[in-house]
């Protein structure tokens, strides 16, 4: 335990607050349930960084992977969504490889020519998984995602598997996801959307999820733009209090682009009541709340000298 606080990990910020992370999710739903037009609004959000309903969006750049749609399709769906507002962040591919058949590659090469992907949806899972002889299995069904997840998680991106529903009923609604109990077990969470009536226009949304909130959101169709409209969510979202540390360094900070020095002068700087070991134990384990929410970059390299502490304010083009 010692050793593993000594260390700074990067953490996972968030590309929709409180909804969408990085990391690999399946985003499950029947057929014609409005998963697809889903999909295209949450990659033409995050391609603007307009906000999602009242969730704040981290404006980045999308690769979808539309590969039950043509191009024609595409337009017109958007065309009716968005009219002609472009999002020159937001790109698109009908066709893909299989995983193990060249889909790493063709990923790998779109994420080198496009360093701020932080989005890639493949629409569907279905259409990228090679099927083995034997069918499905659970070791097959999670050794899929957990592919996808080793390339998403080296990558730093959020992986978003289109996928479907059983049509056998559950009482947890999670055991709906069509296959293996592998998809969800190796997956960071997952999204299900689904309707009480299926003329309705109206449909669920529930979260779930490793490092996140289970969410359950109430949406309507808009029946002329094709757009899913916010109705309410009946889980408030919990944030975590302010940190006091976090809010001194801030301060500390606010008239310089960047400090270096020991832990124990850091402490002196701040006038905090805390051993320097302390302090830096605390500050690796909140290094990535310090960069998310105060764009404040911390390292903590050992030298000849000792151990040094640098602070320094995050660069817009960073």
């Amino acid at each position: 335990m010692p050793e593993l606080y000594e260390n700074v990990y990067d953490g996972k910020p968030p590309i929709i607050d409180g909804v969408l992370y990085a990391g690999t999710y399946l985003f499950v739903g029947a057929p014609k349930v409005g998963k697809s037009f889903f999909m295209l609004q949450l990659a033409y959000h995050i391609s603007t960084g307009l906000p999602l309903w009242d969730y704040p969006v981290r404006k980045d750049s999308v690769l979808y992977l539309a590969l039950e749609d043509d191009y024609f399709r595409l337009q017109e769906r958007l065309y009716r969504m968005f009219g002609t507002d472009c999002a020159p962040d937001l790109h698109f591919s009908v066709t893909a490889h299989q995983l193990g058949k060249g889909l790493n590659e063709q990923l790998q090469e779109f994420i080198s020519e496009h360093s701020e992907t932080k989005l890639v949806i493949i629409d569907t899972l279905q259409k990228v998984r090679e099927i083995g002889g034997e069918g499905y299995s659970y070791g097959s069904d999670y050794d899929i995602i957990t592919q996808l997840k080793q390339f998403a998680d080296s990558h730093k991106i959020c992986l978003l598997l289109v996928h479907h529903t059983r049509k056998q009923k559950a009482d947890d609604t999670f055991d709906m996801i069509s296959g293996t109990n592998g998809l969800l077990g190796a997956a960071d969470g997952a999204f299900l959307l689904y309707k009480q009536k299926r003329t309705s226009n109206k449909a669920v949304l529930e979260i779930s999820g490793r490092d996140q909130q289970d969410q359950k959101i109430n949406l309507v169709r808009n029946e002329e733009k094709l757009c899913w409209d916010f109705e309410n969510a009946e889980t408030e979202l919990w944030k975590e209090p302010p940190d006091p540390l976090l809010e001194k360094i801030e301060e500390f900070l606010a008239d310089k682009s960047e400090w270096s020095g020991t832990a124990t002068e850091l402490v002196g700087k701040l006038g905090e009541d805390i051993k320097p070991n302390t302090l830096t134990m605390k500050l690796n384990v909140t290094a990535a709340r310090l960069l998310d929410e105060y764009s404040i970059i911390y390292e903590n390299t050992r030298t000849h000298n000792g151990r040094s502490v640098v602070l320094k304010r995050k660069r817009d083009d960073v």
